[in-house]
């Protein structure tokens, strides 16, 4: 499958490593043009589209080996032998799954609000139902959609960064392709540990990433760096990227593969 993508060379000299940026749920490559911005200043950035998301095509199945496939295309297509990867929710299982299958072409990876576990809860539920409600109701304006999700979702937040992939009357996601493989994408398969170094971003108000994962995120990633990070926005989207970004750029510049870095803190306010 060809992904759609969005290739910026670095603004000044490049000092190190392609940066691959991979959005999360309902996302598109826009998610994470807040962090590409600023990367982008000494990184050449890549911004992608998984399938079913975004401007990329359409697949009946939504495995994590499919996902990590389609992204390894990419960067062969694209030349890329080496990178730092930085996903966000469920792009983050599909940094960890790129680790997993080419470890040698990942130097780092930044994992965003995201555990490598099975999640047993079903959170998005009331989202399916508001995606049916606007597709059934054949309505083309935004306004129009907004009003009748909020029937089904509280957080205006929530609409708003879903209604950045309805254009024209459509979702951009697949919708009907995300309900059917949600078991596989909430899922997960233990990897054997990857010694190489992982960063994990927490935000600071999710249930995705917290102490109950702690021990299986050691099992699988004994190198590793834990962070908090207060109050992100949906969509990672932060008021204040480069802030932001500081603990992303510390961690791969100072970071060397083979070092340990096994610590949990909370960032200076």
């Amino acid at each position: 499958m060809k992904l759609n993508y969005r290739l910026q060379a670095a603004h000044q000299p490049e000092q190190g490593l392609p940066v691959v940026f991979i959005h999360g749920l309902f996302g598109s490559l826009d998610n994470l043009g807040g962090l590409a911005r600023p990367l982008g200043e000494n990184h050449r950035t890549l911004q992608i589209d998984l399938r079913n998301h975004g401007l990329s095509p359409h697949a009946p199945t939504m495995r994590y080996d499919e996902m990590e496939q389609d992204v390894m295309a990419l960067l062969d297509a694209l030349l890329i032998e080496r990178c730092i990867v930085i996903g966000h929710s469920m792009g983050g299982k599909v940094a960890m799954t790129l680790r997993a299958q080419a470890p040698g072409r990942i130097a780092r990876a930044v994992v965003i609000d995201m555990a490598p576990v099975a999640y047993e809860v079903r959170s998005h539920d009331a989202i399916f139902t508001a995606l049916a409600r606007v597709s059934n109701a054949g309505v083309t304006q935004r306004s129009e959609a907004a009003r009748l999700m909020e029937q089904d979702i509280d957080d205006a937040s929530t609409v708003q960064f879903l209604l950045k992939s309805f254009h024209q009357g459509h979702w951009r996601f697949d919708v009907k392709s995300i309900a059917h493989n949600y078991a596989d994408i909430i899922g997960w398969r233990t990897q054997a540990p990857w010694p190489g170094p992982v960063l994990f971003i927490r935000d600071g108000n999710s249930p995705y990433l917290d102490d109950r994962y702690r021990d299986q995120i050691r099992q699988q990633f004994p190198t590793l760096a834990l962070t908090w990070w207060p109050a992100l926005a949906i969509g990672c989207m932060p008021k204040s990227p480069r802030r932001y970004c500081a603990p992303s750029r510390v961690f791969w510049r100072r970071v060397k593969p083979a070092e340990a870095v096994s610590h949990c803190r909370r960032p200076r306010r």
